[in-house]
């Protein structure tokens, strides 16, 4: 198999869909906003400095779908999708996916966001794998709290290889774009790493190593 696998914020997108989606339960007051942007703006700030403790993450974003009806979540999902990830959608990605996809590549999308927020932005560049953090599930119901290992730092290549073990398929080369720091350690598991428009850590790293560097912008 070779595999293009993709980072979604700040890669293929020009934004960070966890942060457009606080933004956006804050704007409709979904959400006491107050006491949500400085949270979530809190645990932002962690993540770019690599500093973020992702179950406390995840307790605290995915409240808001434990506290509402799935299908009420659906619709604003697509809402939030139009409203906010629609404009940041990068044209340059698509033509990057499609470079893969005209070879034949297997495609994967890899993420710390939860597949919830994820899963019309894969349905979007027609990406039908997909490693998120995931939601719990009970009874056709979010229960607020998360499942399995976190795909997050390192937490992305425990993930990632339990997906090879489950697809059953040997990996014969592969390719990983990003822009975080964060994913570090799954880009030096791959043939291919590439930085995408990196933040300053990711871009000392890979000018060191000498990984590729694009941009999508």
């Amino acid at each position: 198999m070779r595999l293009a696998i993709f980072d979604i914020d700040n890669t293929l997108i020009a934004g960070d869909s966890d942060l457009l989606w606080g933004e956006f339960l804050c704007e409709r007051n979904y959400v006491d906003s107050n006491v949500y942007k400085a949270e979530h703006e809190k645990y932002y700030k962690d993540y770019l400095s690599g500093k973020l403790d992702i179950n406390n993450f995840l307790k605290f974003q995915l409240k808001v779908l434990g506290e509402n009806d799935l299908n009420l979540l659906k619709k604003w999902r697509k809402d939030f999708f139009e409203e906010k990830i629609r404009p940041v959608i990068l044209p340059k990605a698509y033509q990057l996916i499609d470079k893969h996809r005209n070879q034949n590549h297997d495609l994967l999308i890899i993420t710390a966001t939860n597949r919830f927020i994820v899963e019309p932005i894969a349905s979007e560049f027609k990406i039908e794998n997909i490693i998120a953090c995931e939601p719990e599930i009970y009874n056709e119901q979010f229960t607020g709290k998360f499942t399995g290992t976190p795909s997050y730092a390192e937490g992305k290549v425990e993930r990632f290889n339990d997906w090879l073990k489950t697809i059953g398929r040997r990996l014969e080369e592969s390719w990983f774009y990003s822009d975080s720091h964060n994913d570090i350690p799954l880009m030096k598991e791959v043939n291919h790493p590439v930085a995408v428009d990196p933040d300053e850590s990711l871009k000392n790293e890979a000018i060191k190593i000498g990984w590729p560097i694009i941009s999508l912008r």
